[in-house]
This record gives structure tokens, C-alpha cells and sequence, in this order.
């Protein structure tokens, strides 16, 4: 299949605070179909600084605790952090400031969130989301070590005090000069978290109209099986919902997090599939046009099943995994999550 391997990262206005070279892999994933190589989304560098052998970490006071860092306002309002400097924290530690009963965030999931960060050093910002005036969202394995770790196991709808050592920041790429981050900082960040990125399809279930092929929940970790019946394929693109989401709907050029599943129609067999390793993450735009046509303006939260006519996906056939020309795919597509172009 055609794939892309240009990374997915988070908008610049972001990167330059909380991204780091190759600390993270190619979110896009291999195997999600692409309607040709360059089809990507964003590839825009991460703007961080590349290490330097005279560089020292910056001296100063190792806490155990936040205590000394003092937060204030309401969730979903830009914070005052106030902080005696320097201040250093020994490992990267949180604390809950709102708590929530939100959906819980996993590692390697995708947020939205909103931000303010402090460098501990200096006492001053240097970089928030509140003041752009919209949340922004990312994949967990895309930012700094001490910003994933603050987040995993924290809830939706919460707002979070993280500290983090240099060595969970941006000590391994020489600091971030742009942002005023030395070797040796602690970052403090107030984080609220908007939106996390769900586990499963949600929501209302379909009936499905007769004639399509028919789909299986396999429970938990696998695909769910797709039954095509013994039928000449339809000649024009199918979009069936069979779970309706609740979540926001996607955009044209949105990246999207999903899960899903593809068989060929002449045989049944399955092509390839995510659930059994990780949900995929592309700029829809990007995808199958069959892909495109039909989860526009779909409910996050909902499960797709899409019957893709050759004019809609291969026209010309695909050589891995194997797609003749003709051929009519069947898609099974979960949609866990939605982050609008940046």
C-alpha cells in the first residue's frame, strides 16, 4: 500500500515548547490507506535546538513537591502561575488543581488540551494556548517525556500543575533558545484538559440498510469481523453508520485517530487492520478518496463501514498489500478522535 512517512506534529506555534526530535516516532501510521505517497499531513520540523557540547545545565534548588508553585483562576481561563526563582523540581510530579470524573487519558493517546507553561529558572511564560484563544491537540508520543508522563492516568475535564526536570524537557536537544529554555530548566505547566481521545466506538447504534456486508464485534483488541455477502459489489460508494457518534464532526482537512479494518470484496480476506496494534493517525485528506467521501462530517465516536468502488480507492490496483485492478474494498472505520487543521 501506499503510505506516508512524514511525521505528524503539532502546530509551531506548539513545537517549539513542548516538541522534540526524535523522541518520537512517524505517527502516521504505515499501513493506514493513502491515496499516494506525498499525501501526508503536516511536516512542518519541531522547533527545538540541536544539542551542543559546551552546553551546562542551568544550577537550581532540586523540590520534591509543587508546593512552592502557586496557581491561579478558573478552568478554562488563562492562570497566574507565580513562582520564587530559581525553582527546580528532581522528577517530573503533579497535581490536580480541578478534578474531574472525565474520561481517563493512556499513554499514546491523543489530547486536546489547553496550556500555560513557566519556565522554573526565570519565573516568566514561555508559550500558552490560552492567549491564541483555541485549545490545541496532539499525540502524546509526539511531545516532551515530563509532559506525557504529567498526563497519562489525568482525567477530561481537569486542570493539572505539572513540574518537570531539564531531563524530562529539553535538556537531550541543548535547550530551546527560542523559547528562552536552557540546559538544566524545570518547565512548569497549568494544563486543562479538553478532549481525550476515546477508546472504542460510542454511541447510538444502526440498523444497517440490507444487502451490505455485515459487521461483528470481536471484543476488545480485535478487528471486528466483516462478512461480505456473495453478491456483485455496488457500483457507487456506500457510507453506513452503525454506531452514530456523539463526538465532533470531522473536518475536510482534520487529522483523524481511527481504528479500522479493510477486506477485499471478491474474497472476504482481510487486507490489513489496527485494532490488534494501534489506531492510525492521517490528515484526512490524505486517505483513499472512498475514506474522504464518506467520514466527512461523521461523528467522533462513531463506527463507519464503507464499500469502496475502484474509482474510490485503487483504480489502478496497488501492489502491497495486494488490490487488483476493479476491485471493491470494505472498510470497517472507528472514529476515536478528531484535531482540526492548525
Amino acid at each position: 500500500m501506499r503510505s506516508s512517512s512524514a511525521k505528524l506534529v503539532i502546530a509551531a506555534g506548539l513545537s517549539s515548547a513542548l516538541l522534540t526530535l526524535g523522541a518520537c516516532g512517524d505517527s502516521s501510521d504505515s499501513s493506514t490507506p493513502t491515496a499516494s505517497p506525498a499525501a501526508s499531513g503536516s511536516s512542518t520540523p519541531a522547533a527545538s535546538a540541536p544539542a551542543s557540547p559546551s552546553a551546562k545545565p542551568t544550577k537550581a534548588p532540586a523540590s520534591t513537591n509543587l508546593d512552592a508553585v502557586k496557581v491561579t483562576g478558573d478552568y478554562g481561563k488563562e492562570p497566574k502561575v507565580t513562582v520564587k526563582t530559581p525553582w527546580g523540581i528532581d522528577k517530573t510530579r503533579t497535581k490536580v488543581l480541578k478534578s474531574s470524573n472525565g474520561a481517563t487519558i493512556k499513554a499514546g493517546q491523543t489530547v486536546e488540551v489547553n496550556y500555560y507553561g513557566v519556565n522554573g529558572r526565570t519565573g516568566k511564560k514561555f508559550d500558552d494556548s490560552f492567549s491564541r484563544g483555541a485549545p490545541i491537540a496532539f499525540n502524546l508520543d509526539q511531545v516532551v517525556p515530563g509532559f506525557s508522563k504529567g498526563l497519562v492516568g489525568q482525567r477530561q475535564g481537569s486542570r493539572v500543575l505539572i513540574g518537570m526536570p531539564g531531563s524530562d524537557g529539553y535538556d537531550a536537544s541543548g535547550g530551546s533558545p527560542q523559547a528562552g529554555i536552557e540546559v538544566g530548566d524545570s518547565l512548569i505547566f497549568v494544563v486543562d484538559v479538553v478532549t481525550v481521545q476515546l477508546p472504542g466506538p460510542s454511541g447510538t447504534k444502526v440498523t444497517p440498510k440490507a444487502g451490505l456486508p455485515t459487521v461483528t464485534d470481536a471484543g476488545t483488541g480485535k478487528a471486528p469481523k466483516i462478512t461480505v455477502p456473495k453478491t456483485k459489489p455496488p457500483t457507487s460508494l456506500q457510507v453506513q453508520p452503525l454506531i452514530k457518534g456523539k463526538g465532533a464532526k470531522l473536518g475536510p482537512t482534520d487529522t483523524i485517530t481511527f481504528n479500522y479494518s479493510w477486506v477485499r470484496w471478491s474474497d472476504g480476506k482481510v487486507l490489513e487492520e489496527s485494532y490488534t496494534s494501534k489506531p492510525a493517525m492521517h490528515q484526512l485528506d490524505g486517505l483513499l478518496p472512498g475514506m474522504q467521501k464518506g467520514l466527512v462530517n461523521q461523528p467522533v465516536g462513531s463506527r463507519v463501514l464503507l464499500v469502496i468502488p475502484p474509482a474510490d480507492g485503487y483504480p489502478d490496483g496497488n501492489a502491497t498489500p495486494k488490490v487488483d485492478k476493479g476491485e471493491t474494498l470494505v472498510m470497517v472505520v472507528d472514529l476515536l478522535f478528531t484535531q482540526p487543521a492548525q
